[in-house]
C-alpha cells in the first residue's frame, strides 16, 4: 500500500470501532502516526495493540469534554512533535421523534456529534496551522436530507456539514482544508441490529444502487483520500459515499 502519511501524525476519535477503527487502520499502513481515541479507553488500546506500537497511541477521551479534547491534542503533539490531520469521527445515534427523545439523549447526541467535533476542530487547528494539515470530519447522509425517527442524528449531522463548510471558508485562506465524508449505512456496531432485519435490509437496498452495504474500509479509504495531498484542492465537501443513495430524488424504484 502507498504511503502517503509517512512522518504525519494523525488523531481519529471513537477509534474503538467501526468507521473510526478502520480510518484508523487505514492511516497505520499508509505510515502514519496515529492516535486513537475513544470513550471507551480499554477498548481502544486493545485495537491499538494490533498496530505498529512505535507510531500508535491510544488514549481515552470524552469529545463532548472540550477540556479532554484539548488535552489529547496536547498529548498528540508531544509524543509525536506535531499535528497534520484530525478526524472527528466520533458519534451516537439514539432512534426518536422529537416528542419520543428524552431530554438527555438529546443533549448527549449533540454535545458527542456535534460538540465533539467543534472541540476536535478547535483544539487542532492552532496545530494544523503551523502544518498546513487539514480536517476530516464524520458527517453522513442523515445530515444531508432526514431520516424516520431520528431527530437528534439528523440535527447533529447537519450541523457536521455546515461546521465543516465553515470552517472551510475561515481557514482555507490560512492554509488548512476541511471537508466531511457522509457515509449512508455501514457495517459497524450501531448498525449491527439494523442488519439483522432482513425486512429494513431489502428496504435499503431497495435505494442503494450498489446493493450492498458499506464496510468501514470503504470509508477509510475515502477518509485517507480527503487527508492527502492527492485532495490538495478539494476543500468544504460534504462526500457521500453512500453506494449512490443520494442519487436517487426519493421516488421507489419503477422496474
Amino acid at each position: 500500500m502507498e504511503q502517503r502519511f509517512t512522518g504525519r501524525t494523525v488523531i481519529v476519535t471513537g477509534a474503538a470501532s467501526g468507521i473510526g477503527r478502520g480510518v484508523a487502520e487505514r492511516f497505520a499502513w499508509e505510515g502514519a502516526n496515529v492516535v486513537m481515541c475513544d470513550v471507551e479507553g480499554d477498548k481502544v488500546r486493545r485495537v491499538a495493540a494490533e498496530l505498529p506500537a512505535d507510531r500508535t497511541l491510544a488514549l481515552e477521551c470524552d469529545v463532548s469534554e472540550a477540556r479532554e479534547v484539548d488535552k489529547l491534542v496536547a498529548t498528540a503533539v508531544e509524543r509525536f512533535g506535531a499535528l497534520h490531520v484530525m478526524v472527528n469521527n466520533a458519534g451516537v445515534a439514539p432512534e426518536g421523534s422529537v416528542t419520543e427523545l428524552t431530554l438527555h439523549e438529546w443533549e448527549d447526541t449533540l454535545a458527542t456529534d456535534l460538540s465533539g467535533v467543534f472541540h476536535g476542530c478547535r483544539s487542532a487547528l492552532p496545530e494544523l496551522l503551523k502544518t498546513g494539515g487539514c480536517i476530516v470530519n464524520t458527517a453522513s447522509v442523515s445530515g444531508l436530507g432526514a431520516d424516520w425517527r431520528l431527530a437528534a442524528y439528523n440535527a447533529a449531522k447537519g450541523g457536521v456539514v455546515n461546521l465543516t463548510r465553515s470552517i472551510a471558508l475561515d481557514y482555507g485562506p490560512k492554509g488548512v482544508r476541511a471537508n466531511a465524508v457522509c457515509p449512508s449505512l455501514t457495517r459497524t456496531g450501531m448498525t449491527e441490529d439494523m442488519l439483522k432485519d432482513r425486512k429494513l435490509v431489502d428496504k435499503f437496498m431497495e435505494r442503494l444502487p450498489l446493493r450492498r452495504v458499506a464496510e468501514p474500509a470503504d470509508i477509510a479509504a475515502v477518509v485517507a483520500f480527503l487527508a492527502s495531498d492527492d485532495a490538495r484542492f478539494v476543500n468544504g465537501v460534504n462526500l457521500p459515499v453512500d453506494g449512490g443513495v443520494t442519487a436517487s430524488n426519493g421516488q421507489p424504484p419503477m422496474g
